[in-house]
């Protein structure tokens, strides 16, 4: 099956941002479109923004004033439902309510032929419960583009559980025609991105609401130290706290209110006092006239240690030996089966966060997972009130002079970007599991979706794949709830692989 013919019309129900941004790429690539809003007017104006805009990438020069012309000829405005008659694809964007949905779909289907494709940008419904009710489900399909539709390159293809194959391969084919890079996804609460993502913002927020560090702390560690582009509290800013929560309540709704994905409360009362972000002008931050970003907090300068004992080989922190020795600083080797912690001068050790918390040891400090440690501009540590002074300072000072700026936050289990990642990599292992998509597409979802530095088995495949597993043990015998736990497939997913890789 493939794409459909650029002669084919192309329709889009509903003209506000994403409807008119869905629009504009069909008509780039060449096919006639016509608009539909159910508000008079809406439909004329939203033609005229796409034409404005039109505009703007000829004086790019990403557009030559004929196509623009000839894309302006293709685009058509229409008043009544009827209008769509003859049209080879439907793509509805109106209001994120399955009611409101499913009767338009209703509709559509007495107007449309029967091989008219039809589907829902939908970012949080259930494909399958809006495509249920239709005459001829199978043609049912979910195009989930990301915002701002014309930029942003992922199209998640959601095959809902009536949807022919024929639909969803012409849906996938079509998305790529149009320059788009699709992912095939099944029907799941949050598709891939919106489900596998939602340990970014909730492992950040319970860091918070814990009093383990501040806002602009724990944005700045995913940033400077987990390679994300931007942290959780400022990207729920840029996103509206409403919409960002909306769609984790819609998830763990959708999936009974397992725990895994329980909302912020700090969030709700975000919401609630009616501080949204941006777009209010206050969100974590103000973001009003003449507004200053609060700084992270950043350790004052420390004296280094002379040296360091090394016992094992570090693991995924193992870049930090030859980083050292660069310093300048000794290191003295120690062989041990499964090292992971440096020994300072005073005796306190420097650990690699591993789920566990400074106050079940003695004179333990832990620092961060980092994406890449010789890149990374600052490092959190961690530890407990009884930690030692020396052992902060040298464990401070050592990362300083590896030129590292360094944050201390309270004694946070898994710290900041360690249980993050291995909260994702569960949820994306889970996902496949489940046969929700391919391990190709999640990481293409993920790195395209919400610009994550690598997708979660990239991640696994770079730290190990027991590492997520072995983290998340930890906390959950800390914190019995379940939201910590590992998945099963997560669990046969790092045995499996340990067999294959076990067998001559």
């Amino acid at each position: 099956m493939t794409a459909l013919d650029l002669s084919s019309p192309v329709a889009v129900v509903g003209t506000g941002t994403m409807g008119q941004g869905i629009a504009q790429v069909a008509l780039v690539a060449g096919h006639p479109v016509r608009l539909y809003d159910a508000a008079p007017g809406q439909a004329r104006k939203a033609a005229d923004a796409i034409g404005s805009r039109l505009d703007r990438l000829v004086e790019k020069e990403r557009l030559s004033a004929d196509e623009r012309d000839a894309a302006r000829a293709r685009l058509t405005p229409v008043d009544e439902l009827a209008g769509l008659a003859g049209c080879s694809l439907v793509v509805e964007a109106v209001v994120e309510r399955l009611d409101v949905k499913r009767e338009l779909f209703r509709a559509l289907e007495d107007v449309v032929a029967d091989d008219c494709l039809l589907a829902t940008n939908t970012s949080s419904l259930s494909v399958t419960a809006i495509g249920g009710a239709l005459r001829v489900p199978g043609r049912f399909v979910g195009l989930h583009f990301f915002n701002p539709a014309p930029l942003l390159p992922l199209v998640e293809v959601v095959s809902g559980f009536a949807t022919d194959v024929t639909s969803a391969t012409r849906a996938y084919e079509t998305a790529r025609a149009w320059g788009k890079t699709p992912v095939a996804c099944a029907d799941t609460p949050g598709f891939i991105v919106n489900r596998v993502a939602r340990p970014f913002y909730a492992e950040a927020f319970a860091v918070y609401e814990s009093q383990g560090a501040d806002p602009a702390t724990i944005d700045a560690v995913l940033r400077e130290s987990g390679g994300f582009r931007m942290g959780a509290f400022e990207l729920t800013d840029l996103i509206g706290q409403d919409v960002n929560e909306s769609v984790t309540h819609s998830v763990w709704q959708a999936f009974f209110q397992d725990v895994r994905f329980r909302p912020s409360l700090a969030q709700r009362r975000l919401v609630e006092s009616g501080r949204l972000g941006r777009k209010t002008g206050h969100g974590w931050y103000d973001h009003g006239p003449g507004a200053e970003r609060p700084e992270p907090h950043t350790a004052e300068p420390a004296q280094p240690p002379a040296y360091v004992v090394a016992e094992g080989g570090l693991g995924p922190a193992s870049e930090l030996l030859a980083l050292i020795r660069e310093a300048g600083i000794e290191v003295r080797e120690e062989a041990e089966d499964e090292g992971t912690r440096l020994v300072l001068p005073g005796g306190g050790q420097l650990v690699l966060a591993d789920g566990q918390a400074s106050v079940e040891f003695s004179d333990v400090v832990y620092f961060d997972l980092a994406l890449d440690y010789r890149a990374a501009t600052r490092v959190a540590l961690s530890h407990c009130k009884d930690t030692s002074a020396r052992t902060v300072a040298e464990a401070t000072g050592l990362f300083q002079a590896l030129g590292k700026k360094v944050s201390v936050i309270g004694d946070v289990p898994g710290m900041i970007v360690a249980r993050t990642v291995a909260r994702i990599i569960d949820l994306a292992v889970e996902a496949v599991a489940q046969g929700v998509a391919t391990e190709e597409d999640v990481d293409i979802a993920m790195r395209l979706g919400v610009n994550y530095p690598l997708g979660p088995f990239e991640w696994s495949r770079r730290l190990g794949r027991g590492w997520a597993g072995a983290l998340l043990d930890e906390m959950h015998e800390i914190d019995p709830s379940g939201r910590y736990a590992p998945s099963l497939a997560l669990h046969q997913y790092a045995c499996a692989t340990r067999e294959r890789e076990d067998t001559p």
